[in-house]
């Protein structure tokens, strides 16, 4: 089969690797679309010393699996749990000690014709969910994990730094909540998509120190992380949901002097995001910058790379 291959920081698509057989438990899925990420880029640089196919979020077709599941379109949970260590016990198979990652630590991605992934990660994208729509599942998922990890009142002052791809997701689910939103980013397009929903935006100047009760730093970088943490209040709270390939300097006193919270938030809840699809409470698809083929891959890399570029899919099969 055909895939994208990274070894030593270095893009590859090969055309001889088998088709993978799945083990008991995991389904074999044919890969229709995937979407290039963040993670994938900042792989690339070393962010992990990841070895195998790259990317993570896809909508396939089930070949081999359950008879429920059969050629039905499908998503994917990226942590592949072991269910016997204490996160696994506890309910927390996001942090299960053994897990594998898809396209991310030890587990073959989803630029390929095929991938295998257990059962129990994988869910049926509805009729009404089309496949571009359905590729940002495992995105919009990640976004809403913060509102699973603190509450959003519209009380609330909440400030979203980033205006890319997860900016845009992270900034749609939480306008749901009501708060007193506001996300600024360095491109007046993108904060466009945003401003046409009614989400108030601006440029970094537009940020107030000590202004805001929640900052959700989305850029990947010190100095997003910086606006972030400065225009918090007292007692707020901040949210990283970038991973960065370079070491990150923090103003340690400042944090405890002002007693802030600070959370890692990365994968989400699929139901709750694919929910959201399906009722149309999020629009996905301006955030469609480009498209390519699977033999287009090292491409569709460049261009996804480029300033200004919002998400870049791979269409890697046509539905039969």
């Amino acid at each position: 089969m055909k895939a994208l291959w990274l070894e030593n920081k270095q893009l590859q698509l090969k055309t001889d690797l088998p088709i993978p057989s799945p083990p008991p438990g995991e389904a074999l899925v044919r890969v229709l679309q995937a979407g290039i990420c963040n993670t994938d880029l900042e792989l690339i640089k070393g962010y992990y010393p990841f070895r195998g196919i790259l990317g993570h979020e896809f909508v396939g077709i089930v070949e081999q699996g359950p008879e429920n599941l059969l050629n039905q379109r499908v998503v994917g949970e990226i942590n592949a749990a072991c269910s016997q260590c204490r996160f696994c016990r506890s309910g927390v198979p996001t942090h299960c000690e053994n897990r594998t990652v898809v396209g991310i630590v030890n587990r073959d991605g989803a630029f390929a014709e095929y991938l295998c992934l257990p059962v129990v990660n994988l869910h049926r994208v509805p009729d009404n969910v089309d496949t571009d729509a359905a590729t940002f599942t495992e995105p919009l998922a990640a976004a809403l994990e913060i509102q699973e990890q603190i509450r959003v009142t519209s009380e609330q002052r909440v400030l979203v730094v980033g205006d890319g791809k997860l900016g845009q997701l992270v900034a749609q689910t939480l306008a749901l909540t009501g708060c007193d939103l506001l996300v600024v980013g360095r491109h007046a397009n993108k904060l466009a998509i945003l401003e046409a929903r009614g989400i108030k935006t601006g440029f970094v100047d537009a940020v107030a120190n000590r202004a805001f009760d929640i900052a959700v730093e989305c850029t990947g970088n010190p100095e997003g992380f910086d606006i972030a943490r400065r225009a918090l209040r007292a007692r707020g709270i901040l949210v990283l949901k970038s991973t960065y390939a370079a070491r990150l300097s923090l103003d340690i006193s400042a944090i405890v002097v002002d007693e802030i919270t600070l959370i890692g938030s990365r994968c989400g809840p699929f139901s709750k995001a694919i929910e959201l699809l399906s009722q149309n409470q999020v629009d996905v698809k301006p955030l469609i910058s480009d498209r390519y083929p699977l033999d287009e891959a090292l491409a569709a890399f460049n261009r996804a790379q480029e300033p200004g570029v919002l998400k870049v899919l791979l269409d890697i099969a046509v539905a039969s």
